[in-house]
């Protein structure tokens, strides 16, 4: 495998997934559709398959409006956030706005000291320094608390955990409410107000918002009990939107809603800050902005200053109404990604340069690789990079001295977090969930804890390797896959977690012409199936499947339709997920 445009690393090719097709919807459902929506039979039987045959359900999913939005009254402890907040307000009193160096925290902190300062309030915003402050409400938020002289401090997407940091907030007579998402733990922090849909005695129908999307509850309900029209509210749905994607919530249900609307107001958003990072970035918003831009393009650049730089720069950034600021900011963060990206990329060949030393694909079912000096900010990233290449959990240690710092990265089926607690008496603090953790542990234990971690994954797995799979969700002839198609599909979007991009699959399909590698592996050929003609490109494909040996083939292929850019030109594309010969085994 090649990393950028490092050595070569010696390890066993990628494994070879498993397909998983979803059977087809029923024939009544789909006919249904087609005559009450007018909609094609791919785009009836998409939504028949994800539980939209009822056509009046359709309807509503395919034409999501705010007004579906629910009540932010309904969420518990909201109601006491906003007397308090107006109280504050009345008597001008300071709020220190504390987030979080993430795209959410960052967000929600910029949105609820917007909104405060609309409603005439003062607020302060604070989000802590990755290395020097740590994670979550602690002794820097305070003390910047006391240092603006604020009675109020309200967290964003932090603080569910911060019982100790509350308490000590109490004790110098500043009012704590915490505004959160993660779960909590077996009590709750003595604030005055703990807003976290997630909470056992919250019966808010939206338990999966962002951090992001619960501030935007809360300013709703300001602007409910402010006597402010909630269409005012509606333009800073473009910070709603960016911190959703960012933060892998489900586009489902309000999520859906508010990420759609928030797309449109991001690609003409009025923030100086967000135009000037758009630019920044390359982002065109006359081409619309899709999530997949935010996710990929725009929500790194938020991230690498909370990684590797400082987050207040972000902050800053999305307050900032001088475009000439506004564009050094950008410029800075632009910087910030660039030196995230290289030591990503350093620190990804030296660690596939480890594995393939000391990787065994039959003896390891977790993989804990260390290295010296490392830089915290990006061992999850590179957790995540060999998770798709190796196919295993994957813990990155970074060594300072006698301490190690690390990140863990899952695969689906195996519970990251109790393979921690397995190994915890290895391991000087950890914590996290499913599919992610951080760990901190000394020296001498690194040796145990690659041991016990295997150990554990092993257990997990029943002593089974693991196969990725690959998952088809509806078949499509080639005939039917145009652009037309593609653009009806957008409206089933935004796309994401949740409600992923539709995966379609074909049998037989004849590769027309020479298939050929370009780029860095890229697998890149045409596909025929009588006179349907469809290009397709395959990303990192060409390293598992030789290109010659799909000349004068037939193959059954996994794909999504996308849009591909080129001087100016749109084409249909196939983004193909897999292939294989088209003789190869059933469903």
């Amino acid at each position: 495998m090649r990393v950028g445009s490092g050595p070569e690393v010696d390890l066993p090719p990628p494994p070879t997934p498993e397909w998983k097709l979803s059977p087809e919807p029923e024939t009544a459902a789909i006919e249904r559709l087609e005559s009450e929506l007018s909609l094609p039979a791919p785009v009836c039987a998409l939504l028949a398959a994800r539980g939209f045959g009822d056509p009046d359900q359709a309807k509503r999913f395919l034409r999501p409006r705010l007004e579906h939005l629910h009540d932010p009254a309904r969420m518990t402890d909201l109601g006491r956030a906003v007397d308090r907040l107006l109280e504050a307000r009345a008597r001008s009193e300071t709020v220190l706005v504390h987030g979080d160096y993430d795209v959410d925290g960052v967000c929600a902190a910029t949105l609820l000291t917007l909104w405060i300062r609309r409603l005439g309030g003062l607020a302060v915003p604070f989000v802590p320094h990755r290395l020097r402050d740590g994670y979550d409400l602690g002794p820097a938020g305070l003390e910047a608390a006391r240092t603006a002289g604020a009675s109020v401090l309200v967290t964003c997407d932090s603080g569910i955990l911060a019982h100790h940091t509350v308490s000590e907030a109490r004790e110098a007579g500043i009012d704590v409410i915490v505004t959160d998402h993660h779960l909590p733990g077996a009590t709750l922090p003595p604030a005055l107000a703990v807003v976290n849909p997630n909470r056992s005695d919250c019966f808010y129908p939206e338990a999966g918002l962002c951090g992001t999307g619960v501030v935007f509850k809360l300013c709703q309900e300001l602007a409910n009990r402010a006597g402010i029209p909630v269409e005012e509210l509606w333009e800073h749905l473009d910070l709603v939107a960016l911190a959703t994607v960012a933060d892998l919530v489900p586009l489902t249900g309000e999520n859906r809603i508010l990420t759609r609307f928030g797309l449109r107001y991001l690609a003409r958003s009025k923030k100086a800050g967000l135009r000037a990072l758009l630019e920044a970035s390359g982002t065109s918003p006359e081409r619309r902005v899709d999530a997949g831009q935010v996710g990929f393009v725009v929500a790194p650049r938020i991230n690498a200053v909370g990684r590797i730089g400082d987050p207040a720069l972000a902050v800053e950034l999305l307050l900032s109404d001088d475009p000439r600021r506004a564009k050094a900011l950008a410029q800075s963060l632009e910087e910030a990604n660039t030196r995230r990206q290289e030591e990503d990329r350093a620190t990804l060949e030296e660690a596939l340069g480890r594995l393939a030393r000391d990787f065994s694909s039959d003896r390891d079912f977790g993989v804990v690789v260390a290295g010296e000096g490392w830089h915290p900010g990006v061992i999850g990233i590179v957790a995540s990079r060999i998770v798709e290449r190796i196919h295993r959990p994957v813990a990155v240690v970074s060594m300072d001295g006698d301490q190690g710092r690390g990140s863990a990265r899952s695969i689906p089926g195996v519970h990251l977090l109790e393979a921690l607690q397995s190994s915890g008496r290895h391991l000087s603090r950890f914590g996290g969930h499913r599919q992610a953790a951080g760990m901190e542990l000394e020296r001498e234990e690194l040796g145990p804890f690659r041991e016990s971690f295997n150990r554990a994954i092993r257990d997990q797995l029943g002593g089974r390797l693991p196969r990725p799979t690959r998952g088809g969700e509806l078949r499509l002839s080639l005939l039917d896959a145009t652009a037309d198609l593609h653009r009806l599909l957008d409206h089933v979007g935004p796309f994401g977690i949740g409600n992923p991009r539709p995966v379609f699959w074909a049998r037989g399909i004849e590769v027309e012409g020479r298939a050929r590698v370009v780029g860095d592996g890229h697998l890149k050929l045409n596909l025929r199936e009588g006179s349907g003609r469809l290009e397709a490109i395959g990303f990192g494909l060409g390293e598992r499947i030789p290109a010659d040996s799909l000349n004068g083939r037939r193959v059954d292929v996994l794909f999504q339709l996308r849009e591909n850019h080129y001087r100016g030109r749109r084409t249909l594309q196939a983004r193909l997920l897999d292939l294989r010969p088209a003789s190869a085994g059933g469903r």
